[in-house]
């Protein structure tokens, strides 16, 4: 399984004036065909994030930091998440600059899907890049 790519479920949000980049990721078994989204991997990944997010809201209020890019999924070959990804995470912690976080990203990802939900349909992932 080491040619397996990695799902990584992120968030990118603010809570107290400081900027928060909390992930969650896991080796894939099967690989979705290209133009298809994550199945219930995806949103295993997105929703154990959401509760890991909905928990630190006891420290106080969050606000999402790039709106609707500030829950995704991005699907990383393993050999870039030792370096890169921790890099990528720095840079948008200590800058906020989040057009230069999903560029980093989109350089080192080919697929990348927002995860996003509305009223009475189920969550969709659409796709980023």
């Amino acid at each position: 399984m080491a040619d397996a790519p990695y799902l990584v479920a992120l968030a990118l949000f603010d809570q107290g004036g400081k900027r928060a980049m909390p992930l969650a990721g896991k080796s894939q078994t099967e690989v979705v065909a290209e133009g298809e989204a994550p199945g219930s991997l995806g949103k295993e990944l997105a929703l154990d994030l959401l509760l890991r997010v909905w928990q630190r809201s006891d420290e106080g209020p969050l606000q999402r930091a790039a709106a609707a890019a500030s829950l995704l999924l991005v699907e990383l070959p393993m050999e870039r998440l030792p370096e890169d990804l921790p890099q990528i995470k720095a840079g948008w912690l200590s800058s906020g600059d989040t057009t230069t976080c999903l560029k980093a990203l989109q350089r080192i990802s080919s697929r990348a899907w927002r995860v996003s939900s509305e009223k009475f349909k189920p969550v969709a992932l659409t796709p980023m890049w």
